[in-house]
């Protein structure tokens, strides 16, 4: 497993590598900001699984974060993260620095509208702007045929997904499960923030999207607004919890349902929600879809 810091370095590791195996040799990408954990490594085993070479980056990328957030304390562990890399049969590690990606004040940002005007994007501005002009800098300087994302962040995928059809980007893109701890909680790189009863009131994330799941499953009529009260009802148990948002929209448009809109018999629908521990903001979310159901923990 090569570690590798510079652009030049990757691009001629890249080079070397295709020359050894053959010329169109398939490269999987899988984007990271580090503090790896086992969604991260789902990632990599289906990169593993579809593509020549593997190539993880780690970098937690400054523009898409805003002012108030938590850039500077963002968690960071690279001897951790590199283990985990070669455990998964990873190829490549590029860990840029902040200056090798930007070497002076970016002009130029790659920005998708109406997608990002909801949900995470209306509490956080600016903040897929600076997720997509990071990726696309990354889908340039690697250029996969596939790259992987976790569907913890499936605002993310739809956004990503809509810049590489917009652009006509040469490369798939691949969302991946969640991973969730036994009791339900999805993996996520700022759970080490909470302390022991916040985590234990986060399992009310879950819970809530387990509770609208089978209201919109049990063959009586339910509308969007009945699957936001259920959520919020839910969530409302934790005394510790801040709701940010808590919705039910068409996936991957993100277009979002009239209160009287029926949910039953659709398979196009996401339930998201955001919420608040003391300073830690987690998200998650389901599909409406028969292949994905939260069990009862």
């Amino acid at each position: 497993m090569k570690v590798l810091r510079t652009i030049a370095e990757l691009r001629q590791e890249l080079s070397l590598k295709r020359q050894a195996i053959r010329s169109n040799a398939s490269v999987g990408l899988v984007p990271t900001m580090g503090y790896l954990h086992q969604g991260h490594a789902s990632l990599m085993q289906a990169a593993r699984q579809q593509s020549d070479i593997v190539v993880l980056s780690i970098f937690v990328n400054p523009i898409q974060f805003g002012p108030n957030e938590d850039f500077d304390s963002y968690p960071r562990d690279e001897d951790r993260d590199l283990e985990t890399a070669r455990s998964q049969g990873v190829d490549i590690v590029f860990i840029p620095s902040v200056e090798e990606m930007y070497p002076q004040a970016t002009q130029t940002t790659v920005s998708v509208s109406k997608l990002t005007e909801r949900l995470c994007g209306s509490s956080r501005p600016g903040h897929f702007d600076g997720v997509t002009t990071v990726v696309s800098k990354l889908f340039n300087i690697v250029q996969p045929q596939c790259a992987f994302f976790g569907m913890k962040d499936a605002q993310q995928v739809a956004v990503v997904q809509q810049m590489v059809n917009d652009l006509n980007m040469p490369v798939e893109i691949v969302p991946c499960p969640i991973v969730r701890e036994e009791d339900g909680l999805a993996l996520s790189s700022r759970n080490v923030y909470l302390s022991a009863e916040q985590r234990t009131q986060a399992l009310v994330l879950s819970k809530a999207l387990r509770a609208a799941q089978e209201a919109a499953d049990s063959g009586v009529a339910i509308n969007a607004a009945d699957i936001r009260r259920i959520l919020r009802e839910q969530i409302s148990t934790s005394p510790l919890a801040v709701i940010d948002y808590a919705e039910i929209q068409a996936f991957p448009s993100l277009e979002p349902l009239s209160d009287q809109e029926e949910v039953q018999g659709r398979d196009d629908l996401l339930i998201a929600l955001a919420v608040k521990f003391g300073k830690t903001r987690l998200i998650d979310n389901i599909r409406l879809q028969k292949s994905e159901v939260l069990s009862h923990v």
